[in-house]
């Protein structure tokens, strides 16, 4: 669908109400009034004024512990009671390193219960809300606004390999069924499809879709996003290692891996770098660098999930297809912590 496309809405008892379908030749007037109504609507708009203040800074892309092969409840609770003391700004649970993958619909919606619970209100809650099928995606948005989370975290849908025009209107789709905050979740190296700039900028016109994780790995695509987007718009580093340069680049956070075991430094790295004290944040970044890395020194979230454990989190445990870490791994991650001053 072109942008001088019209689009109306359709019922798919299969599916959910107000999937957007295209029309003929009517030009975009249906899409634009709804557009327009979400835009103006004083509770939608109050809702995503409230998210775009609060979702900044250091959001940790949370573990998920497991007990002998079940999710470890307690332990779940008591890492986001340590991640909201240790300074974290935001949580996300059920992302990638959540082992998203791995959980069945109820797993999954038992970590973001869990989560949204233990964080009472203190932290905002991006919910990974993500699928390759626009109909599951829905449901895991409506899920996650329906127990309370404060916004989804939605990737571009994986192994398909959808079109530009395809990943407009999954996530129009999300946006058109759920109002809740949608962050969109850009990373080709796992999706196999990248979210283009153009694409982002239809996007960003759409009333509740009010951000970007961006995992591309280029520092060049903050700059290029930032230009297209209105200034409102969120933009999140999705790796830690180029972190600096993004926000450098004009970026609001980062949805970090490595805060799940340095929730304390990444929180103060990016408070440095929100305040433009770039020269603190160089010096965390050089004390963190080996961390990031060995986090993924073998398969995600093994190398963190053995991290945390020496820390007394959780178990080590992960859900095939991820291994244990080897005893390699094991040992380039003590260094890397040792080295953070995280172990003696």
């Amino acid at each position: 669908m072109r942008d001088d496309q019209s689009i109306t809405l359709r019922r798919d008892k299969n599916l959910v109400p107000d999937i957007l379908t295209p029309s003929g030749p009517n030009l975009c007037a249906l899409h634009c009034e709804r557009l327009s109504f979400a835009a103006t609507h004083p509770n939608q708009k109050a809702n995503m004024t409230v998210a775009k203040d609060r979702i900044q800074g250091s959001i940790t892309a949370l573990i998920t512990p497991f007990r002998d092969g079940d999710i470890d409840a307690e332990a779940l609770e008591r890492f986001v009671e340590w991640q909201i003391a240790q300074g974290t700004h935001g949580l996300v649970p059920v992302g990638t390193t959540g082992e998203s993958p791995t959980l069945d619909h109820r797993g999954h919606q038992r970590v973001v219960e869990i989560c949204v619970a233990a964080a009472k209100g203190r932290v905002p809650v991006i919910a990974g809300a993500g699928s390759n099928a626009t109909s599951e995606a829905i449901e895991l948005t409506r899920h996650a606004k329906g127990v309370g989370a404060d916004a989804v975290l939605s990737v571009a849908p994986y192994y398909n390999k959808p079109t530009q025009e395809g990943l407009y209107r999954h996530f129009a789709a999300i946006a058109e069924a759920v109002d809740i905050p949608i962050i969109l979740y850009n990373i080709p190296g796992r999706s196999v499809v990248e979210i283009s700039v153009e694409t982002i900028a239809r996007l960003a016109q759409v009333a509740n879709i009010i951000g970007v994780k961006d995992a591309t790995g280029s520092v060049a695509r903050a700059s290029r996003d930032r230009a297209a987007v209105p200034k409102s718009f969120i933009r999140l580093c999705g790796d830690d290692g180029s972190a600096l340069g993004f926000m450098a680049h004009g970026g609001r956070g980062c949805i970090s891996v490595t805060a799940n075991v340095a929730p304390r430094l990444c929180a103060d790295f990016q408070s440095a770098c929100l305040k433009g004290d770039f020269a603190a944040a160089l010096a965390i970044q050089d004390r963190l660098m080996p961390l990031h890395d060995a986090l993924f020194c073998e398969a995600s979230p093994a190398p963190t999930k053995y991290a945390a454990s020496l820390l007394g989190l959780c178990r080590p445990e992960a859900r095939l297809p991820i291994m244990p870490l080897s005893e390699q791994g094991k040992q380039t991650v003590r260094a890397a912590m040792q080295s953070a001053g995280l172990l003696k």
